[in-house]
């Protein structure tokens, strides 16, 4: 039995989440191989063979593959699936966008969001907002899989040595073309990948509030900075800064949240972390529950003081 995990890259360097999808598809037996599908992206293919617990590294360079569009990375897939008992993606944006349509065209369902691995049929995932863990079991003979890659450790990026097979298999499927994209540049880290997470909620009132008490005092941790959804439907920060279920799903080793209520859609983005600190001037904030600190403070003060320590 071989499990094929899609790589998460940027045809230039391997994404954290592929390393802890390695981890998981481990977890489930057999051996693991791992598919770097792209455009000029030899260096992301050595980089996934020194990756441990990867045995065999599959490459396809082609200009079809440059910018992940689902319709052509499905097609790849697909081809490549009668090999492998298991296909495990990361649960970001592209992995939920390209498995779905390999999971149609194979005529299987898939699991999504796995946050533990039981056996190689059977997962923990989760329902109802976070609130709930499902365990469920496949009794189908293809077992598609994502990966909520903050429930796993990453696994070692150096010491394996596994082969590299350069594949031609050039899948356009005319369906769709890549037009342009706007990337947020940022000196900070990226959030999903974070050791620390500043988070801001809608009681900091306005966007200039951002800029004078959160980013301080991340600059001073070295952290990214995340928002709650109702700052970013209010026009505090933009999109890409929301920690949720609708958002980005965090885990770092430290999150504070600053004027965060805690409403059950951005709990389930950010419970998993490994120390939560709370600032809030309502004890009774849901937020209180799952925070391991919770300050009972006015934000606007105890954000100041609590940088100028720093």
């Amino acid at each position: 039995m071989a499990i094929l995990v899609y790589a998460e890259h940027d045809n230039a360097e391997l994404k954290k989440a592929t390393l802890s999808t390695v981890t998981a598809a481990t977890q489930m037996g057999g051996d693991v191989h791992v598919l770097v599908a792209g455009s000029g992206c030899k260096p992301v293919a050595e980089q996934a063979a020194k990756v441990a617990g990867v045995s065999k590294v599959i490459c396809v360079d082609n200009p079809a593959y440059e910018y992940q569009l689902a319709e052509n990375v499905a097609l790849l897939v697909k081809d490549l699936a009668g090999d492998y008992s298991h296909i495990v993606a990361p649960a970001t944006s592209n992995g939920k966008n390209f498995l779905p349509r390999v999971a149609a065209l194979l005529d299987v369902s898939m699991i999504t969001d796995v946050m533990q691995v039981i056996d190689a049929n059977t997962f923990e995932r989760p329902i109802y907002a976070g609130n709930a863990l499902a365990t469920v079991k496949t009794s189908e003979d293809k077992v598609l899989v994502t990966v909520r890659a903050t429930a796993f450790d990453a696994a070692a990026a150096e010491g394996g040595s596994a082969s590299i097979e350069e594949l031609d298999n050039a899948q356009d499927a005319g369906k769709s073309s890549f037009v342009g994209e706007e990337l947020a540049k940022s000196d900070r880290p990226e959030l999903t990948s974070a050791e620390i997470v500043v988070s801001g909620g809608r009681a900091l009132t306005n966007g200039e509030n951002f800029t004078k008490y959160i980013e301080p005092l991340a600059d001073k941790l070295g952290a990214a900075i995340g928002a709650s959804r109702a700052a970013v439907d209010a026009g505090y920060v933009p999109n890409d800064m929301q920690v949720g279920q609708t958002g980005k799903i965090v885990a770092p080793s430290l999150y504070i949240a600053a004027g965060i209520s805690g409403a059950i859609q951005h709990l389930a983005g950010m419970k998993d972390s490994k120390v939560i600190v709370a600032i809030n001037n309502d004890p009774e904030a849901p937020i209180a529950t799952v925070a391991d600190y919770f300050l009972e403070a006015d934000l606007f003060d105890a954000l100041p003081e609590l940088t100028s320590k720093l």
